[in-house]
């Protein structure tokens, strides 16, 4: 029986590699590698280069990846989006049908605000799917910033740009980390309440942090995040908010 295994790499560095990841990564028979576009063809490249200081010798399947059909309703067009990824990783694997141990690397960690494990338990047949664990974007940011991720005895809640923008700052939030914000929906709240910390790239030589009074870090962050999409072709990034007492 085929083993996917599903192997979180962190935010781009490689020192991110956890034992475990390496020592699968060491054993696989094949990669999968997704190829997003010319904007992100580093995305691509970085995943190779990683597997490449592993080991010389790695077969690698590249495939491109559909693209979303945004005429279709926001959850209807990610299950028939996660279903044409599902149909593209069963072809693939098809192509290498003496490959028992086929490796998928996920940035962060596969649990955290990611699809593949979903598209995973799509794929038919179904291949025994084995997770290994990878430092996620929230640990990053809170290790560039040297701040915790809590306050004392506090709970965290992790959402994302959508939902902060459809619903407004939860209730009874302190800390809110948010994920997935390509509108910088930061801006809608009131600057003087909160102080952010923001970080893109985490753990990639060009990464970029920025931090404080929302009111003061909020045009500032927005001009700098356009200005790396703008150089990079794309931008990965997260944001902690942390509401301030009512005076």
């Amino acid at each position: 029986m085929t083993q996917l295994f599903l192997i979180g790499i962190g935010t781009g560095n490689p020192d991110h590699l956890t034992g475990e990841a390496r020592r699968v990564m060491a054993e696989a028979d094949l990669f999968l590698i997704p190829h997003k576009g010319d904007g992100k063809s580093d995305l691509a490249d970085l995943r190779t280069q990683i597997i490449a200081d592993l080991r010389d010798d790695a077969p690698i399947a590249l495939f491109d990846m559909p693209v979303r059909d945004d005429s279709l309703p926001y959850i209807a067009r990610v299950d028939a989006w996660h279903d044409e990824i599902a149909a593209l990783w069963t072809a693939t694997m098809a192509q290498y049908p003496a490959a028992r141990k086929v490796a998928l690397l996920v940035w962060g960690d596969p649990s955290l605000y990611d699809s593949t494990l979903r598209i995973a338990a799509r794929l038919d047949p179904l291949p025994e799917v084995r997770v290994v664990a990878g430092i996620t974007s929230i640990q990053a940011l809170t290790a560039a910033h040297a701040i915790p991720l809590n306050t004392l005895n506090a709970p965290v809640t992790i959402s994302t740009g959508r939902r902060l923008r459809d619903h407004g700052w939860p209730d009874g939030c302190e800390t809110l980390v948010v994920m997935l914000d390509g509108d910088c929906t930061f801006k809608t709240l009131d600057g003087d309440a909160y102080d952010i910390w923001w970080g893109a790239y985490l753990g990639m030589p060009e990464q970029i942090l920025d931090h404080g009074r929302l009111a003061d870090a909020s045009d500032r962050i927005v001009e700098r995040r356009a200005t790396a999409r703008a150089a990079h072709g794309w931008i990965m990034d997260t944001y902690l908010l942390r509401k301030l007492p009512e005076k």
